[in-house]
């Protein structure tokens, strides 16, 4: 019979929350301050980066210097390091190459070898062995449309419900580890039109142009697909400092940075979610990722 510690008897086990993004910086665009208030709560949060985003552009015109496209992988590497530090989470790089972006109609294949180009049971195996690792309750992902069709976010969906149905299958992947089976999966919702309109209200209330405009203008309604709001407004400067970390991509005068934080707090002080699937009871509309997950899990 396996002896039992008393001092653990009662003892909760650590909630354990993954978050699996596409390119460095997705993480700090998408759900940092959930993360952050998480991580300061004492759960354990890793994210997991697909790609090392190689063949992305420097948006910053004070970056975009020889030295530095020269050497943009490393640069890039050292970015998430930051951003992950000021987050106060772990990270985990899967070590697959970026895609790239094609404007292209129709769009160009990705290059060879590459996040999209590789078959996606390669990928889908590294990050159920992170799976199986790490145990997750509860994951983060994107949604069927990738939050835009870019490649790498598509296949990041794809792995992502891959992980989702078969970590906890025992008959599959025996030499990956253990099975896990985690319990909750969420999409993010980051900018569905009901967000972005209330930023856009906001900006256009100051008599400045706003950068959402355009993007308003192809946006479908998608705020109904909205199940869990997570309120984390004194963590939006966190944000901020997260995505200030990837410098090469995020310049400080950035349209991210249109709305102060403290308005955005005002205005909308959540980060919001799907709760695309659930191996636990749930009532919906919820207000945390962990709702329903019993604090003495195994």
């Amino acid at each position: 019979m396996a002896s039992v510690c008393p001092e653990n008897v009662g003892v909760p086990t650590p909630r354990r929350l993954l978050a699996v993004h596409a390119h460095p910086d997705d993480e700090a665009s998408k759900g940092a301050a959930t993360t952050a208030r998480y991580a300061a709560a004492g759960v354990e949060v890793l994210v997991v980066t697909c790609t090392g985003g190689e063949r992305g552009d420097v948006l910053n015109p004070a970056l975009d210097r020889p030295e530095i496209t020269a050497s943009l992988p490393s640069v890039r590497r050292a970015e998430m390091a930051e951003a992950a530090s000021i987050l106060g989470v772990r990270h985990a790089w899967l070590g697959f190459i970026d895609s790239g972006w094609s404007d292209a109609t129709p769009a160009a294949p990705p290059p060879a070898g590459s996040f999209a180009d590789v078959p996606m049971e390669e990928p889908a195996l590294s990050l159920l062995r992170i799976v199986r690792a790490f145990r997750p309750h509860v994951l983060t992902t994107y949604d069927e449309n990738g939050g835009y069709p870019h490649p790498d976010h598509l296949r990041t969906h794809e792995i992502s419900r891959y992980v989702w149905e078969h970590a906890g299958d025992r008959s599959r992947h025996p030499a990956a580890g253990p099975a896990w089976t985690p319990l909750k999966l969420y999409y993010h919702h980051s900018f569905h039109r009901e967000r972005l309109m209330a930023l856009h209200e906001a900006v256009i209330a100051t008599g400045q142009p706003s950068p959402y405009a355009e993007w308003l203008a192809d946006r479908a309604d998608d705020s109904h697909r909205v199940t869990t709001r997570v309120r984390c407004a004194e963590y939006f400067p966190v944000r901020e400092r997260a995505l200030l970390a990837h410098a090469t991509q995020v310049p400080p005068t950035s349209a991210w940075f249109t709305v102060p934080a403290h308005v955005q707090a005002e205005i909308w002080p959540t980060e919001d979610y799907e709760l695309a699937a659930t191996r636990v009871p749930v009532s919906l509309p919820e207000d945390d990722l962990f709702a329903g997950v019993p604090d003495d899990i195994a």
